[in-house]
């Protein structure tokens, strides 16, 4: 195998070209966001849907390698602000759920702090920073419903080691206003609603529906490893979704939604 040097992109190279390149890519986010005749979701409803579908809650401060703790205590103060805009929101029939038209882009003004964001595979400070733990929570919960994700990007780079980790690698999503979004759109005749709440040590969050739903949803992973190539260290999985019918537990549907490969920024442990 013939070892090729990575080429840096032009938005690489110097600031300026990066900051042009943000500039343009969120114009022409705001542009499509007029004209792309998709019905975005904004009421908001402080009275909770009856029927719970799913519930999760994630860790808010994780003591990472070579990480500032302080940016981890700045990512609660950031996910504090961000779910105010998308706690009791309705998503309903025909409408398209979208993260950064929700909660805006982040700015000092707004309260927001310097929180850890993630670049090419490495950690760094920028406004905001962490909010992306909702969007990460936000598509498990989607993941266990019969809404359609529309709009996910997850990282290209494996960055740390895992620790305590409960859902699969690669199931989570990753933010970046205003290009870089997750969007959901409800192709139900039903009603859902996003929920969420902190206490001391977790984010937790519920999706909710108007009607009873007769069946369930079952989230896994399947052919998970890690691989190295030349002198770098890959990571691989499949994520599969079952639909089920409640309590009778009969198979209605079973499909591959993610299939992950991302470069590895440690040495794994255990390597194929």
């Amino acid at each position: 195998m013939v070892k090729t040097k990575n080429k840096k992109l032009l938005s690489q190279r110097h600031k300026i070209f990066y900051l042009l390149s943000v500039s343009i890519k969120r114009f022409k986010k705001y542009i499509s966001w007029h004209i792309d005749n998709k019905k975005y979701a904004s009421m908001i409803d402080t009275e909770k849907l009856k029927y719970r579908v799913k519930k999760h809650q994630s860790i808010l401060v994780r003591k990472l390698e070579n990480v500032d703790l302080e940016l981890q205590y700045n990512k609660v103060t950031n996910i504090k602000i961000a779910i105010n805009r998308l706690n009791g929101i309705i998503i309903n029939p025909n409408e398209t759920f979208s993260f950064c038209k929700l909660v805006g882009l982040p700015t000092a003004k707004k309260g927001y702090l310097e929180g850890m964001e993630l670049s090419f595979g490495k950690a760094k400070k920028g406004t905001g920073g962490g909010i992306c733990q909702i969007a990460n929570l936000i598509n498990w919960l989607i993941m266990h419903s019969p809404l359609d994700i529309t709009q996910r990007h997850h990282h290209s780079f494996d960055p740390f080691p895992d620790k305590n980790r409960i859902l699969p690698f690669g199931s989570g999503a990753t933010i970046f206003y205003n290009y870089i979004d997750y969007q959901f759109t409800n192709n139900t005749p039903y009603k859902f609603q996003l929920n969420f709440w902190m206490d001391s040590k977790c984010l937790h969050g519920e999706l909710r529906v108007n009607e009873y739903l007769n069946y369930t949803y079952h989230v896994f992973e399947k052919e998970h490893q890690f691989i190295k190539i030349d002198d770098d260290f890959y990571r691989k999985n499949q994520i599969h979704k079952e639909k089920r019918v409640r309590f009778t537990n009969e198979l209605l549907e079973s499909k591959m939604v993610i299939k992950n490969f991302s470069k590895v920024m440690y040495e794994p442990k255990d390597i194929e």
